[in-house]
């Protein structure tokens, strides 16, 4: 059943001052909020359904947009990568919402993909992926690979002395496209095939024995290993016990992961992690006024000091900002005067720059390297220069030859060689 909430009945919970909104005139503009609320996903995108209601209220105390109060509504797809689909059609078909915040992971945005072709939706999407997609409906909003993995290898190799690899990820779309473009990434930094272990194992996978047998062993030689870790979920919790328990430190096999942040790290014990890496583009660390501000609010916001921020969190915000810049830019919430809009428009960041939406529908990112603290902290190692996302690699030869500039040439495949637009995606 559909959650409806108010942005006016949330704001007189939360301060006191429910005549903000109520000040507005005219029909809500309706924000889909498309995040799993139960099942295996609901730790991670339960934050970012609360991220949304609170850019939304904070939206609304300013005076809303369009001179109109903006209204979440929420649905639950339950960790369920069909009923992504179903909820998305019925958000713009039945509650005929003007935009959707949502997703997590890549089987989930695939699912709704063909939805918001179909009907001309348009969806915020903010979580790292592994690229190879641009889509004229989708604001990818989290990193792409060259954006995330790739400076991640570049940092391991060359700060921690890195020769050989072990690339070990869960079983689905995001991890092994994202190894295809490390595979070939390395190998074309003369890494020899030898010189790199990969494997995949289903969500929820809990025996790490072997694989870390396999992963030590790589070291035989004398060469330094590194892990480049895209495990998902709770598997990541036996994974790190498993390389203590066979009396691997941070500083014997190097780990980076790309899927393990401050929610995943809030409330477990992180002996086993410390000084092992995550790359990001963001993390609460951050040591900025507006990182600061944010904090702040989102701790009154949820009314608890405790709850952490993440990556996906400054990317909803981000993609919220954005939205609402071009909304206001064009003067109207219908889509394609929206996208029209929206390239580039530059909005704050929360580390201390800017995100600029660019004409692939990706955006420009700093990448941050962390290290893993005892208090499920980072401390930043390494942040670069805003990177603009890359939606097809460079290091795979089909995708080479593709550009994802929308304005003007309406196609996210368009063939460089033969001037011309590729009708079918490609999933790996």
């Amino acid at each position: 059943m559909n959650r409806i909430i108010s942005a006016a009945a949330a704001l007189a919970i939360s301060t006191g001052l429910a005549g903000i909104a109520w000040a507005q005139e005219g029909e809500p503009i309706k924000i889909g909020v498309l995040h799993s609320l139960s099942g295996t996903m609901a730790i991670s995108e339960t934050t970012l359904k609360d991220t949304v209601l609170m850019m939304v209220e904070r939206q609304n105390a300013k005076g809303g947009l369009l001179g109109r109060p903006l209204e979440a509504v929420v649905v639950d797809p339950a960790s369920d990568w069909p009923l992504f689909a179903e909820k998305a059609r019925e958000l713009l078909t039945v509650s005929d919402v003007d935009v959707i915040f949502g997703a997590w992971t890549s089987v989930s945005r695939k699912s709704v993909l063909p939805v918001l072709e179909e009907l001309n939706g348009l969806m915020f999407y903010p979580v790292q992926y592994e690229g190879e997609e641009s889509s004229k409906n989708v604001i990818y909003t989290g990193a792409a690979p060259n954006q995330q993995a790739i400076p991640a290898v570049d940092y391991m190799t060359e700060e921690l002395g890195v020769e050989k690899w072990a690339l070990l990820g869960t079983d689905y779309v995001y991890p092994r496209t994202t190894n295809n473009i490390l595979d070939a990434y390395l190998k074309d930094k003369g890494v020899a095939a030898g010189d790199i272990f990969v494997n995949y194992t289903p969500f929820g996978h809990s025996d790490w024995s072997k694989i870390v047998a396999d992963v030590v062993a790589l070291g035989a030689d004398g060469k330094k290993v590194g892990v480049v870790s895209t495990i998902n979920g709770d598997a990541n919790v036996g994974f790190y016990k498993e390389l203590a328990a066979a009396g691997v430190s941070a500083e014997d096999i190097p780990v980076i992961a790309f899927s393990v942040g401050e929610e995943e790290l809030s409330g477990l014990d992180t002996a086993n992690l410390v000084g092992h890496l995550a790359a990001w583009n963001y993390f609460q660390s951050a040591d900025t006024p507006e990182n600061a501000a944010f904090i702040e609010e989102w701790h009154k916001f949820i009314g608890d000091d405790k709850r952490v921020t993440n990556d996906p969190m400054e990317a909803t915000m981000i993609g919220f900002s954005a939205w609402v810049a071009a909304v206001e830019k064009a003067g109207t919430t219908d889509v394609d005067p929206v996208l029209d809009a929206i390239v580039g428009i530059e909005v704050p960041n929360l580390t201390g720059g800017t995100a600029t939406v660019l004409p692939n529908h990706h955006l420009t990112k700093p990448v941050l390297i962390g290290e893993i603290r005892a208090d499920g902290q980072f401390d930043i190692v390494s942040q670069t220069e805003p990177v603009p996302g890359d939606a097809w690699t460079d290091y795979l030869p089909e995708s080479a030859v593709l550009d994802a500039d929308w304005p003007g040439k309406q196609c996210g495949m368009f063939n460089t060689q033969t001037n011309s637009c590729v009708q079918v995606q490609s999933n790996y």
